[in-house]
């Protein structure tokens, strides 16, 4: 049986390689999304540093998690096997639920997620001891006071990190304004100064403490010297940072990049390294059963976990590889970035998330009371603050999200907040704060315009509610889990980690394929990041055309495809393409949104001339996908209720209309790819004649209304909805051939135009 349990173990450390993996993927957003958003350096050298960060706060990190010894339960009351099956189930939790985090591109916290995984397996054990007779209370067997002070840690994480982060980010503004070049002179030295010895005391107080060579002495000597070393570092960091402004170094970008390496050394010491916490006291607790357990596996109780924990080196190191491996790989770390820096872009962007009702009173709200707040300022004050928030004259490199003050103050101000919550004895989240700090900063910098703000807020509620999210979703997860685990056996445990590992695989391998589908839309990010208006406005009507040919493609599939089921009496194929065709719905919004955004780019001239043309084709898109709506609900609803089928002479009728109209939709997507404009006109032809052969299709059909019984009447109505469909969708098509052919300024004379 020890063997078995030695298996445990082991498999303990296999999911706790996953977990380190995922991890990183996760917390990645935190140190690594300020120098990303400013283009501070090109992303191999970002992660490089970073790396060398994670590397070395892993490695000389304690690398033990107390919390996962004696932090939540008290081990002298639980034994052995009730601590393998909390471990077991905590694992397999977290594993799967910083992974569907991770594949939403939502940042959560790792912290409350372990935190709340072992009070919710603890608790369910608990209660299956105390149902099982034991003489114990739930206080004794739980020290709740931990997740209480992780719960507040998220409201004081949350809103002193926004309230600095907008204040500070506010008067950064007002001193350097978006201009920043044009006030370096003698400023840059001062805010270089500060924000160097921020980041200093940040490594000293927060991420160096727990290092293995912090010797008592050397704590002390800290402790005691706090202000003799920030005040010395003032100054020479300040005279330092002068001196690199007169040699031409970049300042801000040295200072992005030193604030990204301390907060990758203290959340690797801190936060990361905490994954194998749970694996390794798993390993003590079977050392000790081992060796004194006597194979008593339910009444040997693991008291020697209330001692501290001696981490051997070589787990550090191998947590520190794994952590930079997955950090240099790992695409989904980049995909939880891409969420915060869209947040906080500065520029619009594919907004990622919708708007809500909330969102949209606090806007309304906010704009009340700056409307208000403009009427009783004083007209010079106002433009004084204007012309220092004047985002016209904004400073950034080329496809930044925002610029180097706003990444200097996100990574400063938040190692600032978390080393004085931890000299406080405060529990803030490094997720949350990071974070929320940078919400406050976009929002100072004039980022959330009226145009975005809805979206904006409404992202930023969802990360919030996700991070609640989180905490239940743990707590209820675990508890399920360890249940299982419990009156299952190690079979079970076994069972349910190789399930994990396989969901995690198809996961990987979903997020792949997403992720090339999403590559194949690198097109918009091109159009918004040029400065060049006229190639802009070349790469708009290509990205445009790429997108209508791939609807329209998709549109003379569907067509084939709901008609010919509706003709089989297909009810299967049918609901398929009802969901399809809500699906498509989404896409095009989004896709109109994506052109709308790039048109912005354009120059303004462009943009008036092609506008009426571009929301045309728009227009005529959204009605095709409405005509196949249409004629799939009725036919859906007819074959549903196993109704009469379609007689043959009309079958036979409709066959010859539905190839023409799909003969039209494969001309015009030829005549999209070769760029044949002189064939316009025929198939504007083309589409006359076929609308004058589906109305004498319509006009035989008044006799059958007139004769025919009531039983076949019904789907003589479906078949005439259908013809009454399919002519406004050739209508649709006409439309959108002259609006391309306008688009495209082609040699499409007026006089055809005025003859449509």
């Amino acid at each position: 049986m020890e063997i078995m349990f030695l298996c445990v173990v082991i498999f303990l450390f296999m999911l706790a390689i996953f977990d380190l993996s995922i991890g990183v993927s996760n917390d990645a957003v935190n140190f690594l999304n300020s120098a990303i958003g400013t283009k501070a350096a090109s992303l191999k050298r970002i992660i490089i540093i970073a790396s060398i960060g994670v590397f070395i706060g892993a490695a000389m990190s304690n690398g033990m998690m107390d919390i996962a010894r004696h932090g939540i339960f008290r081990p002298e009351h639980f034994s052995f096997y009730d601590l393998i099956c909390i471990f077991m189930a905590v694992m397999v939790t977290d594993i799967i639920l910083i992974d569907i985090f991770n594949s939403l591109g939502m940042p959560t916290s790792t912290t409350v997620s372990m935190v709340f995984e072992l009070l919710g397996a603890t608790f369910v054990v608990a209660l299956i001891k105390m149902a099982g007779g034991a003489d114990l209370g739930l206080n004794e067997l739980l020290n709740t006071e931990k997740a209480l002070s992780v719960i507040l840690g998220i409201f004081l994480s949350v809103a002193i990190a926004f309230f600095f982060g907008t204040i500070v980010q506010f008067l950064s503004r007002m001193i350097f304004s978006f201009n920043y070049k044009s006030n370096l002179k003698w400023k840059i030295g001062i805010f270089g100064g500060i924000c160097a010895t921020a980041i200093v005391y940040f490594l000293l107080i927060k991420g160096l403490k727990d290092l293995t060579f912090m010797t008592t002495d050397v704590k002390e000597w800290i402790n005691h010297n706090t202000l003799l070393i920030v005040a010395g570092c003032f100054v020479f960091f300040t005279v330092l940072m002068q001196l690199l402004h007169a040699l031409k170094v970049n300042v801000l970008k040295t200072i992005v990049l030193m604030g990204t390496f301390a907060l990758a050394v203290a959340f690797a010491g801190n936060d990361l390294v905490n994954f194998i916490g749970v694996p390794l006291s798993g390993l003590s607790a079977y050392q000790d059963y081992a060796a004194n357990g006597s194979g008593d596996l339910h009444g040997y109780m693991m008291q020697s976990l209330n001692g501290p924990s001696n981490t051997p080196i070589y787990f550090l190191i191998g947590a520190g590889v794994i952590m930079v491996a997955s950090l240099a790989t790992s695409k989904k770390a980049q995909n939880v970035s891409k969420t915060e820096i869209g947040l906080g872009s500065q520029q619009g962007g594919d907004e990622m998330f919708g708007s809500s009702r909330i969102a949209r009173r606090l806007v309304r709200w906010t704009l009340n009371i700056i409307a208000w707040v403009r009427s009783i300022t004083p007209p010079k004050v106002r433009a004084w603050f204007n012309k220092r928030f004047n985002t016209d004259e904004t400073i950034m490199d080329q496809g930044a999200a925002f610029d180097l003050i706003r990444g200097s103050v996100n990574l400063v101000l938040a190692g600032a907040l978390i080393a004085l919550g931890t000299s406080l004895r405060l529990p803030l989240s490094t997720t949350f704060v990071t974070f929320m700090v940078a919400m406050g900063t976009s929002l100072a910098d004039k980022a959330w315009s009226r145009e975005s703000a809805v979206f904006r807020i409404t992202g930023v509620i969802s990360v919030i509610g996700g991070w609640f999210l989180t905490a239940g979703a743990a707590f209820i997860g675990a508890g399920i889990i360890v249940a299982a685990m419990h009156y299952g056996g190690h079979w079970v445990m076994f069972a349910l980690g190789i399930l994990t590992i396989i969901l995690i695989i198809r996961s990987n391998r979903r997020f792949r394929k997403r992720c090339k589908e999403e590559n194949g839309d690198a097109m918009f990010g091109t159009i918004l990041s040029t400065e060049d208006k006229t190639e802009a406005w070349n790469m708009l009507l290509i990205y445009i055309f790429e997108q209508q040919h791939q609807f329209l493609t998709y549109a003379n599939r569907s067509y084939r495809g709901i008609t010919e089921a509706f003709i089989t009496e297909n009810a299967r194929a049918l609901s398929k393409a009802n969901s399809s065709l809500y699906q498509q719905k989404n896409v095009l919004k989004n896709v109109r949104r994506k052109e709308t955004l790039c048109l912005r780019h354009v120059s303004r001239e462009t943009a008036i001339e092609k506008s009426t043309w571009f929301h045309l084709s728009n227009n005529c898109c959204m009605g095709i996908l409405y005509n196949l709506s249409r004629i799939n609900e009725i036919c859906k609803e007819h074959v549903d209720n196993n109704f009469l089928p379609l007689p043959k002479q009309y079958t036979e009728e409709y066959e010859l209309i539905r190839t023409r109209v799909s003969t039209l939709f494969d001309d015009t997507l030829d005549m999209m790819s070769t760029g044949a404009e002189e064939t316009i006109t025929m198939l504007r032809r083309h589409c006359d004649e076929i609308k004058d052969n589906i109305s004498d299709a319509y006009h035989r059909l008044h006799d059958q209304l007139r004769e025919g019984d009531a039983a076949s009447m019904t789907v003589v109505y479906v078949y005439l909805n259908m013809l009454q469909e399919t002519q406004e969708m050739v209508s649709s098509i006409r439309k959108y051939l002259r609006a391309i052919a306008k688009l495209r300024d082609s040699d499409f004379s007026s006089r055809r135009h005025k003859s449509a």
